[in-house]
């Protein structure tokens, strides 16, 4: 069976499960080697690369619904997601579906609302579902090169300049840095996510008032220079800031 006509098995399958016009795709962003990732799909129809995004069965809430799609077709789960954007321009996934009739529920118009979400690569077991090739994260320098299907480049695109807006109001770093961590190194993380440096004594003066960190009695070893100091995060201030904000930024 090629992956067209697999591809029209499993749409007979789902069509009475989903709503006809609505998608949840979420742009998981990763942090490595001081760079941001994006973790994408390779799809066995037409070989183009898709955020790892799915439909809404009937009976789900939207938040619900998101956190499934990762899960089935990635393999993530336990992950922070937040809606962050509505995609409905006229014929946005049409064109991907142009080798079909006019009859396949998936060519109509869709209206996809997109979330964001921040993960550790080093804690993804990564999985490949049935429509799939490939599931891999993509370093953000990278996607110029990567053909990317529908409007999801500007997904992503969206979904970066909401985490930078964002980062003014709400915690970053629990989801992307290791578990310790030293201050220069959250530090490259906001400044990677900005796109911009940042001055060393402003930024640690700001981030110890947020009250998010918890100092640890551990250096990081190894270096040619004095250990820096560890830290990690105070989870039950975290968790308080993403639900109201921060105040002290």
């Amino acid at each position: 069976m090629d992956s067209q006509q697999q591809f029209l098995k499993k749409s007979e399958e789902a069509k009475d499960l989903f709503l006809p016009h609505l998608s949840a795709d979420p742009v998981v962003f990763g942090f490595d080697q001081s760079e941001l990732k994006v973790l994408l799909l390779q799809m066995t129809y037409r070989k183009q690369w898709l955020l790892p995004g799915g439909y809404v069965k009937k009976e789900e809430d939207l938040d619900d619904a998101a956190k499934r799609v990762l899960k089935e077709r990635a393999g993530i789960s336990d992950v922070y997601l937040e809606e962050f954007a509505v995609f409905g321009k006229n014929k946005r996934s049409e064109v991907y579906f142009e080798d079909f009739d006019e009859s396949l529920w998936q060519k109509q118009r869709f209206v996809s609302i997109g979330y964001y979400a921040l993960y550790n690569p080093d804690n993804a077991n990564l999985v490949v579902d049935e429509l799939s090739d490939k599931c891999e994260w993509v370093y953000l320098s990278q996607l110029k090169d990567i053909d990317l299907a529908m409007d999801h480049r500007e997904i992503i695109e969206k979904a970066l300049l909401t985490l930078r807006e964002r980062i003014s109001y709400k915690p970053i770093g629990y989801n992307l840095l290791p578990e310790k961590f030293t201050l220069s190194e959250l530090q490259k993380l906001y400044e990677t996510i900005l796109g911009k440096e940042l001055n060393r004594g402003n930024f640690y003066r700001k981030i110890k008032n947020l009250g998010i960190l918890r100092k640890l009695d551990e250096q990081r070893r190894g270096g040619a220079h004095k250990s820096p100091d560890l830290y990690s995060f105070d989870e039950e201030n975290y968790k308080k800031a993403l639900e109201n904000g921060l105040n002290n930024w």
